[in-house]
Order: C-alpha cells, then structure tokens, then sequence
C-alpha cells in the first residue's frame, strides 16, 4: 500500500471522477448530435453507427492491457500519457472532415479511454485500505451518474445551437483539468510485470472485430458472403485462442474464470442482455431526429428520462436484491426492460412524446438494476488473483456487446429499409420488437442461477 500525502489522499479520488466524466459524456453526448454530424459530413444519418462502434470496440480491444502498461511504466506517466491522447483524439474528431476520418480519430480517441478509467481506477485500488476503499470509489463514481444525464442535453444544445465540432472540443479544458490534477496528485506506481500474452491480444482482438464486421456486412445488399466468411474466420479466431489459453501459464484471460458457475452465468447473460439494451440510445435519437423531426435539444431532454430513473434507482437496488434474490431480479427485470423496448415500437405520433418520459424513465431504472446486478454476480464469486482477470473480462464484455448492439440495431434497420424496402417508421418499429423479443429471450438464462447465489453478497 502506498503512503498518500494529506492532499493526495484528500484530493485524488477527484482524478477518477474527472476521468469517469469525460468518457461517459463522450460516450453518451455523441448520440443526439449524429443526424447533424451526418448533414455535415454528407452521410445518411442511418449510417453513423460505426462513430460509435469504433469507440466502444477500441475500448474493449485494449482495456485488457491498460493494467500491464500501468504496472510497467507507472501509473502517473500511462494515465497522463491517456488524457493527452484522448484530448488530441478529441481534436481529430472536431476537424474531420469525412466519416472515415472521423472514425479514424475515434479510434486514437479510444485508444486513451482505454487507458484513462481503469488506470486511475487502479491507481484508487492501490492507494487506499479496503476499509476506505467503498467510500472512495462511491465519491468518485458520482460523475458516472451525472454525465448519462448531461450528455444527451449537452450534445443537443450544442449541436443546435453552436455546432458538433463542440461535442468534442469541449473535452479539452476537461482534458486539461484532469492533466493537471493528475500531475500534481497520481504517485508513480510500478509492479512486477509478467510477460504480456500478446498472441492471445491478436486472436482476441482480430475475433472481435470480425464478427462487428460480421454483424455490419449481413445488413449489405450483396455483402452476404463477406458476412459468413467473416462469422466463420472470428470463429476460427475464437477457437485458436482457447487453445491457445490452455497452453499459456498466463493467459490474456484465464478459461479458468469459466469454471466459477455465477461468473459463467454472469458473463454470458450480461452479453446477451445488453445487446437489445445497448442499441436503443443509438436508434432513440435517430428515431425522434430523422423521423419525428425533433431538434436536437428536444431529443436531449426526451432522452434525460433515462438518467433520471438510472439515479433513482440506485438507493433501492441493494434492498430489492436481497429481499427477492439476484436470480429473481435478473429474470423479472430483463423481461420488463424487453417489454419497454417493444414499448417504444408502438410511438407512431411524435405528439404522443409525453408517453415517452414514464417509459423511458422506468428503462432506466431497470437499466440501472440489471447492470448493478449482472456485475456483482459475475465477480461476486471470484477469488485471489481471478478478480483483477474476471473483472478486466467483464469490462471487455461490456464493451463488445455495446459494440455489437449498436452494430446488429443499425444492420437490422438498414436492412428493412434498405433491402426490404420498408418505410423508415414501420423499420424502427420492427427493430424494436426484435430487439425487445431478443432481450425478453436473453432473461431466461438466467434462471440458471440458484436462489442462493449471491447470498454472500449482501
């Protein structure tokens, strides 16, 4: 354990907090601004998805070894050296000119992303006793509450009325408050690094963006071919890293991990809920933007219900676990967030808006509950050295199945648009029921999950 200064210790949860708000704005501000970004860009508004694939796929391709270059190269020198490329990602992204370019730029912005939040906090974990360690980590998780809520508002008025090259810019003087509370708070830590298993980092990776591209090409007209020979090498990808894994003493992630039952559960329903999950603050704003004609600050505050109910929940989640169980909450909450989905395919007139706010508030809060639980249980078990790995995994799993949600959302409505040439509105309503039916399906996993899992929890 380090030994903080008074003001280190006072002041360096502040670091995370910082860091935890620039990429959650980011993430969450881009989303109202796209049909403007589009015009600009001269891009179908349809069509902007992989501005936020790249984001989300970059994160989760290289979260798994921000850890290993924190404890080789120190953790003040890897987290300043994030917020500078993050920042200068930023900048990319405001002067583009083009969409590829912008995704271009994404992807360097990602690339610090994937090191700024889970160095600093690492950097946390290292740095405070356990018993210190719920309090200082609640302080500093409060922006990731916050920034839900001003990202959608923010990104609208922005692009309304100043322009979306300020969607980004604004992370900047962000960028450099964070820079310099960084400098003057993080210590220099370093650990006894073990060799970095980078052919497992290349299967993985090379696995996981083929099968976005998979999801990308089925949406295609002509482009069928490419999308099963895509499913069929990620496979391949897939199956030479478990082999792989085997052999390795350490692996980029032990298959061990995969043995612990509430982490197997865990892992595989927390994909497959948030498939239909991650897809619908995509499609919401494009829906309320492109075919209900909404500007982009009234977007913004249709979508703020979400946080809202998110925030709200969150005093209550411990106690309903407890009193009903994780495998109670988990089956029950995933079908209703399935059914609020379906719900949103039956807005047809954009004056029926105020029926938005209580569904989309309700969305949120079962939001909020399905990711407080599906985290816990999945890491809930592990033990020693497997909760860095398991917790690193799941990170990573958050991430692609953002990535592949947004991706299949986008190909389904491009496809009913585009090959089934079916009107725009009715194609939202489709994707919604399908993306809802798909949520409701994922719930039933886990019911495999025992009533008394999770128990030691709480």
């Amino acid at each position: 354990m380090v030994t903080l200064t008074a003001v280190q210790s006072k002041y360096l949860p502040y670091v995370l907090a910082v860091a935890l708000f620039m990429q959650i704005l980011d993430a969450t501000i881009l989303n109202t601004a796209l049909p403007q970004m589009a015009k600009a860009l001269g891009e179908s508004p349809l069509k902007m998805q992989w501005a936020v694939i790249s984001y989300a796929l970059t994160l989760a391709i290289f979260i798994p070894i921000s850890g290993f270059l924190a404890d080789k190269y120190g953790t003040r020198r890897v987290f300043l050296s994030a917020i500078i490329i993050f920042c200068i990602g930023s900048l990319l992204c405001a002067v583009s000119s083009t969409l590829n370019f912008l995704i271009s730029a994404r992807i360097l912005q990602a690339l610090g992303g994937a090191m700024m939040t889970p160095v600093a906090r690492l950097i946390l974990v290292k740095s405070y006793p356990r018993n210190q360690l719920l309090t200082v980590m609640n302080f500093a998780v409060i922006p990731a509450l916050i920034a839900p809520l001003v990202g959608p508002l923010l990104g609208g008025y922005l692009v309304q009325y100043a322009s979306w090259h300020w969607i980004f810019l604004i992370n900047i003087p962000m960028g450099i408050v964070g820079f310099i509370l960084g400098k003057k708070l993080v210590p220099a830590l370093f650990e006894d690094t073990k060799r970095l298993d980078w052919s497992g980092f290349i299967l993985f990776a090379a696995a996981a963006c083929g099968f976005t591209l998979a999801v990308e090409f089925a949406s295609q007209t002509g482009r069928g071919l490419y999308s099963l020979l895509f499913v069929l090498i990620s496979s391949v990808l897939l199956g030479a890293y478990v082999w792989h894994a085997k052999r390795q003493q350490f692996p980029l992630f032990s298959l061990s991990l995969f043995s612990i039952r509430t982490f197997r559960i865990g892992i595989t329903g927390n994909l497959f809920t948030r498939l239909g999950i991650s897809a619908v603050p995509f499609l919401l704003p494009l829906l309320l933007q492109v075919v209900f004609e909404f500007s982009p600050s009234q977007a913004g505050w249709l979508l703020a219900p979400i946080a809202v109910g998110a925030i709200s929940v969150k005093p209550f989640v411990s106690k309903l676990i407890q009193r009903y169980s994780y495998r109670t909450v988990l089956v029950y909450n995933t079908f209703l967030l399935g059914v609020l989905i379906i719900m949103l395919a039956q807005f047809n007139n954009p004056a029926h808006w105020p029926w938005f706010i209580p569904v989309l508030t309700l969305m949120g809060a079962c939001n909020s509950m399905q990711f407080s639980a599906m985290n816990t249980i999945t890491i809930g078990d592990l033990q020693g050295t497997q909760t860095s790995s398991g917790n690193s995994l799941m990170a990573v799993n958050q991430q692609l199945a953002i990535s592949f949600g947004i991706a299949f959302g986008a190909a389904m409505l491009n496809l009913l648009r585009e090959r089934l040439h079916i009107d725009t509105l009715i194609a939202f309503h489709i994707t919604y029921w399908i993306l809802g039916g798909m949520t409701i399906l994922s719930g039933m996993y886990f019911l495999r999950l025992k009533p008394e899992d999770g128990r030691g929890l709480y």
